[in-house]
């Protein structure tokens, strides 16, 4: 099958240049990704191409698949990534969960336990049924996909303080971290066990990278002593359990109060919001690719054209991937995202 975005001859297939980009070994180009999960790169027009749609493709294999190569086919971004929402693992521990619809992402609904100290009430990850299976079967078909066209496949999981504030009300979770840190730990350990169960087996279903999303797990929610306490250290302990080529990380907000505790992680990328400054954050992020972070308002609602300058302007501040801040907007037209891919490759022919 022809590769629709790849490459001039002898130039790096859109694999090879995610993992030199990463690894910062020198590339043809900056990379243009969206890794999936929080990070959702599926827009209408992408579902209208593929004839999958929400919410059926959340739950799907062949759907789940077939949205992510048809806006790659499009001239969208340079990877394939799923699931498209955060709630598989919540859901796989029994919480409660609306699918949402066409225009709409699956959110939670109830969580299955009332605080930490309610652990036994939840239940491990099931990885052989439901939608976690979903989402290791779509693996597999895209890495019979990425045989001709040597897209690289990211997984994704939802970051371990997230998911400990989805399963249980956030509130009572950070009051746990101030005064019973013990039951914390015990649900944090929980979590992540499940958290390194799922990513292993997305690898062995094909993935070549992993980006773990912490939305909750924030220097603003937390502040610098437990962002240090719980968040670095249980991404960590998940990111060290993983054996794969590219790690991602992306942690939202303002990320001021935490620059000092970056370096501590242990991934090869980093990505954060559209509300932090490039170049302030990179002295920070010494011996890791930066990733981002182009306004996702933006991108859903402005001109192509305006797009495209956005993007230029976080490749000259040194982005090493560029990215969306966050999740795109279902209503994002194909064109702007097209444009992103553009502005990545006119880096190449010195047009950026």
């Amino acid at each position: 099958m022809e590769e629709k975005n790849s490459c001039a001859q002898g130039r790096s297939s859109q694999k090879e240049r995610l993992y030199s980009a990463a690894h910062r070994t020198g590339t043809d180009r900056p990379p243009c990704i969206c890794p999936g999960g929080m990070m959702n790169m599926i827009s209408k027009e992408s579902m209208e191409l593929s004839g999958c749609f929400w919410p059926e493709a959340h739950s799907d294999p062949e759907k789940m698949a077939g949205l992510a190569v048809a806006l790659n086919r499009a001239g969208g971004f340079e990877n394939y990534g799923v699931p498209f929402c955060m709630t598989v693992e919540a859901e796989a521990m029994g919480a409660q969960v609306n699918m949402g619809n066409s225009l709409a992402e699956p959110h939670v609904t109830e969580s299955p336990i009332r605080g930490p100290g309610e652990l036994e009430k939840l239940k491990p990850m099931d990885l052989s049924a439901g939608r976690p299976a979903a989402v290791l079967a779509a693996i597999r078909l895209l890495k019979k996909e990425q045989e001709s066209s040597g897209v690289p496949i990211i997984g994704n999981l939802c970051g371990p303080v997230s998911l400990a504030g989805t399963v249980t009300d956030m509130g009572v979770l950070l009051r746990t971290f101030r005064k019973e840190p013990e039951k914390a730990e015990r649900l944090m350990d929980f979590v992540a066990e499940n958290l390194i169960a799922f990513g292993r087996e997305q690898i062995r279903a094909g993935a070549d990278a992993v980006c773990i999303s912490e939305p909750s797990g924030t220097g603003e929610i937390l502040g610098p002593r437990f962002f240090e306490a719980y968040s670095v250290k249980y991404v960590n302990r998940v990111l060290d359990a993983l054996e794969v080529p590219v790690k991602i990380v992306h942690i939202c907000g303002d990320l001021r109060s935490v620059y000092r505790q970056l370096a501590g992680l242990h991934c090869h990328v980093f990505s954060f919001d559209s509300i932090v400054n490039i170049s302030e954050i990179k002295p920070f992020l010494e011996g890791k690719a930066v990733m981002g972070n182009v306004n996702t308002h933006a991108i859903g609602t402005m001109s192509a054209d305006k797009v495209g300058t956005l993007a230029e302007n976080a490749l000259s501040k040194g982005v090493d991937l560029l990215a969306p801040a966050c999740g795109l907007p279902v209503s994002t037209p194909l064109a702007n995202i097209q444009a992103l891919v553009a502005a990545a490759g006119r880096v190449d022919s010195g047009q950026a």
